[in-house]
C-alpha cells in the first residue's frame, strides 16, 4: 500500500478520537495490519500548564511504541509535530482545563500527531482539534 500524507494525518485523528483502550487497541490493530504504525496517550490539566507534558507524552509514546527512534532527529519529529499542533489549539485552550487523546501515525517518511480534546470549566466543554505533520527518513 501507497499512503499519502493526508492517509497518516486520518489515521492519527482516528486514533485520537477513540473513546477509550478497547476502541484504541482495535483501531491499533486494524492500522497496524495496513502497514502503519500508531499510538495515542492521554492527558488532561490547566493548559498553559499542560504543554510541556502533552509534548513529553507524545515523544515517549512514540519512542516506545518503535514509531521513531530514540534518538535527537525521532525526538524532534515529534515534538515539533506536537508543538504546531498544540498552536492550533492554543487561542481556543489558553486559560482554561484541557483534557483529551494525542494520537501519533507513521508510515514510510510521514509523521502525523493529532490531538483531539475538551477545552473548558466543569461540564461547559468545547473541542478541539490539531494536527501536524513532519517527514523524516525512514530509518528515524
Amino acid at each position: 500500500m501507497d499512503y499519502l500524507s493526508l492517509d497518516i494525518g486520518r489515521a492519527a485523528l482516528q486514533i485520537a478520537m477513540s473513546k477509550n483502550r478497547e476502541e484504541e487497541n482495535k483501531i491499533k490493530k486494524e492500522l497496524s495490519e495496513k502497514g502503519l504504525r500508531i499510538t495515542a496517550v492521554d492527558f488532561g490539566g490547566e493548559f498553559i500548564d499542560v504543554i510541556p507534558k502533552i509534548t513529553e507524552r507524545a515523544v515517549v509514546a512514540a519512542q516506545r511504541e518503535g514509531l521513531v527512534s530514540e534518538s535527537h532527529v525521532g525526538a524532534g519529529a515529534v515534538s515539533g509535530a506536537t508543538h504546531t499542533a498544540i498552536g492550533q489549539i492554543s487561542n481556543l485552550a489558553t486559560g482554561f482545563n484541557i483534557g483529551g487523546k494525542i494520537g501519533i501515525a507513521r508510515w514510510d517518511e510521514h509523521l502525523c500527531v493529532a490531538i483531539y480534546a475538551g477545552v473548558g470549566v466543569l461540564n461547559l466543554n468545547e473541542i478541539c482539534v490539531g494536527l501536524s505533520h513532519r517527514t523524516l527518513s525512514k530509518d528515524m
